[in-house]
C-alpha cells in the first residue's frame, strides 16, 4: 500500500502543471493602443476564441516604442500558454530597421488570422482630388508632403515603398499607433497616412480621401478607388495579423491554442465581422504560418535594404 502511495505521489509530482490548461485567465498582448485596427480585430476574435479554448482571454494593450514594448513583454513572459501575442508585420520591420531587438524567431507561431490591404489616404484639407495630383505635387516639391507613420512599422514601410516606386520624397511625422495617426489625419495635421477599409465611413463622409489601394485589383467595397498598380506604382501591401506564443510553450498547450484559433478564424461569422473592418480572413495553421513568417521576414529584410533602412 505504501509503495502504491509513493508511486502515486511521484506520478502527481511529475504531472505537467498545464494539465488543466487553461485554469486561469490568458493574457493576449496587443502591442498598440485601444481603438486601433489590431485591437479591434482581436477584441472581435477574442469572443469566440476563448469559448473554444475553454477559458478567459483578456486583451491587454501594451503600447509604446513602435509596438516593441508589447513584443518584449510577450517574449520575456513564461512559456506556459498564459501569455500570447497579437503580432503583425511590424515584428519584421522594426527588427531590421533597428527599432527593436525582438524578431519572430523569438516566438512559436500559433496561427495566421487576417490580412488587411493598405490604402494611401489623404487628409480632408489637402488640395488633391486624386493620387496623380498628389504625386505631381510631391515630385514638384520634394520633402514637403507629410506622412504620418509609426516609424519602423508597417505604416512606415507602406508609404516608403510608394515613395521609392513613384520616385518621390515624403517627410515623415512620427505617431505611436493607428488611433493617433488617424486623429492627426482627420485634423489635417499631416497630409498622408496608411489606412484601410475600416475608415470607409469617414472617407465617404469627406473626412479623409482614399487615393489608391495596394491590391492587385480594385475592391468591390470601393470601386472608384484605383489600385497603385493602375497608376504605374508597382506596390501591393497588406498588414498580416496572427498569434504567437513565447518560445518553449509546451506542445499540448500549443495544440489547444491552435485548435481554438482554427475554429474561431474559420467561423463564417468572424469573416462577416472582418469584412466590416476592411479585413480578409487569411487563416494558416502553425506549420503554414511558420513558413509564411519565414518568407515574410525575408521580404521585409529586403524591403528595409532597398529603402535604405536596414540596420541588421
Amino acid at each position: 500500500m505504501k509503495n502504491s502511495l509513493a508511486i502515486l505521489a511521484v506520478a502527481l509530482a511529475m504531472a505537467p502543471a498545464h494539465a488543466a490548461y487553461p485554469d486561469r485567465p490568458i493574457k493576449l498582448i496587443v502591442p498598440w493602443g485601444a481603438g486601433g485596427d489590431t485591437d479591434v480585430i482581436y477584441r472581435t476574435f477574442q469572443q469566440d476564441f476563448q469559448k473554444r479554448l475553454g477559458g478567459t482571454v483578456v486583451v491587454a494593450n501594451v503600447g509604446g516604442a513602435s509596438g516593441t514594448k508589447g513584443a518584449k513583454e510577450a517574449k520575456d513572459s513564461p512559456p506556459d500558454g498564459y501569455t500570447i501575442f497579437a503580432v503583425h508585420d511590424s515584428i519584421h520591420s522594426t527588427y531590421y530597421t533597428g527599432v527593436a531587438d525582438v524578431n519572430w524567431t523569438d516566438f512559436q507561431p500559433i496561427c495566421l488570422v487576417t490580412a488587411t490591404p493598405s490604402i494611401l489616404t489623404a487628409a480632408p484639407k489637402t488640395p488633391w482630388k486624386d493620387a496623380k495630383a498628389m504625386l505631381a505635387d510631391a515630385k514638384a516639391k520634394p520633402g514637403t508632403v507629410t506622412v504620418g507613420a509609426t516609424l519602423g512599422s508597417t505604416s512606415h514601410f507602406f508609404p516608403a515603398m510608394v515613395e521609392k516606386a513613384a520616385g518621390v520624397k515624403f517627410k515623415y511625422v512620427s505617431y505611436e499607433g493607428t488611433a493617433a495617426r488617424m486623429n492627426a489625419l482627420l485634423g489635417s495635421h499631416i497630409d498622408l497616412a496608411e489606412s484601410n477599409l475600416t475608415q470607409k465611413g469617414k472617407a465617404d463622409a469627406g473626412q479623409m480621401k482614399f487615393l489608391a489601394i495596394a491590391t492587385e485589383k480594385r475592391m468591390a467595397e470601393i470601386p472608384n478607388v484605383p489600385t497603385l498598380k493602375e497608376l504605374g506604382i508597382d506596390v501591393e501591401y497588406a498588414v498580416n495579423r496572427g498569434l504567437v506564443a513565447p518560445k518553449g510553450t509546451p506542445p499540448d498547450v500549443m495544440a489547444k491554442l491552435g485548435a481554438a484559433c482554427a475554429g474561431a478564424a474559420t467561423n463564417p461569422a468572424f469573416a462577416e465581422q472582418m469584412k466590416k473592418h476592411g479585413t480578409i480572413v487569411h487563416y494558416l495553421d502553425a506549420k503554414g504560418y511558420t513558413a509564411f513568417l519565414k518568407k515574410n521576414d525575408a521580404v521585409n529584410k529586403q524591403l528595409a535594404k532597398e529603402l535604405g533602412l536596414l540596420k541588421r
